[in-house]
């Protein structure tokens, strides 16, 4: 049903006058949900469409390493500093305001992208697409979890689950396709530019059909808590992401050791704060669902950052696959997504927390399955050998995303929304950003950078290890979370 907290009417009236007042509501909700999601989409693919037009966009524009390092390390280390303070600023000034501002800002800067004529120029549209992205994506969770409640809420929270699975498998393939295309001469350039029509009907139909929403004692922005997150959040996620790149030189320690300081430093200001309108509400950690989910929701991007980053080194170099067919695995693992993402939906939070560790469980023993089929095939595994496996890991990825998020939101206040989703989309990018500093341990240090075979594959088996100690983790962890959901009876 649609939450009353909007002023919306509740699903059931029993005054027929108030019947086709409630369809309209239900219609523009459901509208809103699409809009949402489409943004959380246009992330998702922007995150990963660019990997693919790294090799065409660095001769295109004369790009040396490090400049096409930051076309990628710009973007989501600008998310993830500005994540918190962007959930917040929903909280307090609006998020459909908030969401709309970001919205903007993120199609403008992926225009100037699609734009930009030599490298230092594409950097800093990065840097402000990512800041248009960190105010946006905080309204997204939040205002499904203020518009929506009980069975709705879960079903809604399954959909953008699906979203996650399908984009994060999608934007490789589909940045392969547009710049292989070469659509009108722009070479890589529509990777950016098709955000442009995307974002112009998201600002347009989400001012339309996206209700507003706020704290109800909204207070004004703590302008130390934002420098001091920002700070504490750049320091530790920049030397995990560039450490292995620099052979974890000793600035990169005094980095982290820095980033911890700071964010203590930032967690007493929160305390000091508590009653005067702090940027992070501390008192949401109490909830052990919310802090389960949190801690949860980091594991999962540490895994799958591994997973996704050492699999397709695994399919290229360990097993000789073109990118076309590299693309094709990575299509049937988004079908099997989809399919745990529709049973998601459909559960619509029936089986609380057992959905997700079921998903878990399958994961872990396809993990095993397919490790095995690795080893005992070596450079013979097919394609359709793999088929099976592909699609069971998928079923299982898609059934978690939206469930955890669900139950991890599911007793925030309203007024506080916007600060949990901003925390929760934060997690996600630490975790993985510690994948990236994981890979580079047990990865690229067992192959050298070497593109040999033999030496991909044994690399691949090792983090099949790792990603399955993140997953055996992450189950035991759900056992913080609820066993039904708040739409359930006990």
């Amino acid at each position: 049903m649609v939450s009353p907290a909007l002023g919306n009417e509740p699903q059931h009236s029993s005054e027929p006058s108030a019947q086709p007042g409630a369809s309209k509501v239900a219609l523009a909700a459901k509208i809103a949900l699409v809009v949402v999601l489409v943004a959380e989409l246009m992330n998702i693919l922007d995150s990963s469409i660019v990997l693919t037009a790294l090799p065409t966009l660095q001769e295109s524009l004369g790009a040396g390493p490090a400049a096409l390092q930051w076309v990628t390390a710009g973007y989501s280390l600008t998310i993830a500093l500005g994540l918190i303070t962007g959930g917040r600023l929903g909280d307090l000034y609006g998020r459909r305001r908030s969401f709309l501002i970001g919205t903007a800002v993120f199609t403008l800067a992926s225009l100037l992208c699609g734009l930009a004529a030599d490298p230092g120029t594409l950097i800093a549209a990065r840097i402000l697409q990512g800041g248009g992205a960190a105010v946006m994506l905080p309204q997204v969770l939040a205002t499904l979890h203020v518009t929506f409640d009980g069975e709705q809420r879960s079903k809604a929270f399954g959909l953008y689950g699906a979203v996650l699975s399908f984009g994060s498998v999608l934007g490789p393939v589909l940045g392969g396709v547009l710049t292989q295309s070469d659509l009108f001469g722009l070479d890589w350039r529509p990777v950016f530019l098709i955000n442009v029509p995307l974002g112009l009907a998201v600002f347009l139909l989400g001012r339309k059909f996206v209700q507003e929403s706020t704290a109800e004692r909204a207070q004004r922005l703590d302008l130390t808590g934002v420098p001091l997150s920002a700070l504490s959040i750049v320091l530790i996620v920049f030397p995990l992401t560039e450490g292995h790149a620099h052979g974890w030189p000793l600035w990169c320690w005094a980095m982290l050791a820095a980033g911890v300081l700071v964010l203590g430093v930032f967690v007493r200001h929160q305390q000091r704060r508590k009653d005067d309108g702090p940027l992070v509400v501390l008192s949401l950690f109490r909830d052990r669902a919310f802090s389960g989910g949190l801690t949860t929701q980091l594991l999962l991007g540490l895994s799958t950052g591994m997973f996704f980053m050492t699999w397709t080194l695994y399919l290229q170099r360990g097993l000789g696959m073109s990118v076309l067919q590299a693309a094709v695995a990575f299509v049937m693992i988004a079908l099997g997504e989809l399919a745990g993402a529709t049973v998601a939906v459909k559960a619509a939070g029936r089986f609380g927390r057992r959905l997700p560790q079921a998903g878990i469980l399958l994961v872990l023993g396809t993990m095993t399955a397919y490790g095995l089929q690795i080893v005992s095939r070596q450079g013979d595994l097919t394609l359709l050998a793999m088929t099976v496996p592909l699609l069971l890991l998928g079923l299982g990825f898609g059934s978690v995303g939206g469930p955890l998020a669900d139950m991890s939101l599911s007793k925030v206040p309203h007024e506080n929304a916007g600060s949990a989703s901003g925390l929760f989309n934060t997690s996600i990018h630490l975790g993985m950003a510690l994948g990236t500093a994981l890979t580079a341990l047990v990865f690229f240090s067992a192959t050298g950078g070497s593109t040999e075979g033999a030496l991909n594959r044994d690399a691949f088996t090792g983090v099949l290890w790792w990603v399955g100690a993140a997953f055996a983790a992450m189950w035991a962890l759900m056992f913080l979370l609820p066993t039904r959901t708040s739409n359930q009876t006990d």
